[in-house]
C-alpha cells in the first residue's frame, strides 16, 4: 500500500472506542503485528505485516482527529490535489462527512459516495 499510485487505496484505518483491545483481536486472528503510535495521553497502532515490517493498516482510539469516525475500516484512496477532488463531490450526488484534515503534511477528507459509502480522499504533499 505504499507504492504511492494515484487512484489507489493508499491506506486502511479503523477507529474504534478500545483501539486495544481490537488491536489484539486482529493480531490473534490476521498475524498482524503491532506499533505503537503515541497520541499523547493513549497509543494508536500501526499494524505491521507478519513477514516483515511494512504497515498496512491501522486501528486508532475514536478520539482526538479520530473522534468522528464510524467504528468501520475506512480505506483512503490517494488522490493529486485534495482541493480539485473534493469539488465534485457535492456535484456528484455525494457529501463531504468531515472538513478538510492534516495529518502531518499530508491532507485528507471523508466523504460519502451517492449509496451512501463513506471512504477517504487523501493527498500525501510528497508523491515522488
Amino acid at each position: 500500500m505504499h507504492d504511492n499510485k494515484i487512484a489507489t487505496m493508499a491506506w486502511l484505518d479503523l477507529s474504534v472506542e478500545n483501539a486495544e483491545t481490537v488491536k489484539s483481536f486482529y493480531q490473534q486472528v490476521i498475524g498482524w503485528k503491532a506499533d505503537n503510535i503515541s497520541m499523547g495521553d493513549y497509543d494508536d497502532y500501526a499494524m505491521l505485516e507478519p513477514s516483515g515490517n511494512e504497515a498496512v493498516a491501522g486501528v486508532c482510539h475514536a478520539k482526538g482527529i479520530n473522534k468522528d469516525l464510524p467504528p468501520a475500516w475506512l480505506p483512503y484512496f490517494l488522490v493529486a490535489d485534495i482541493m480539485v477532488s473534493i469539488k465534485p463531490v457535492e456535484e456528484s450526488g455525494g457529501s463531504l462527512v468531515s472538513a478538510l484534515k492534516s495529518m502531518g503534511n499530508d491532507k485528507y477528507a471523508l466523504i460519502k459516495d451517492p449509496a451512501g459509502a463513506v471512504c477517504a480522499i487523501y493527498q500525501k504533499m510528497s508523491i515522488e
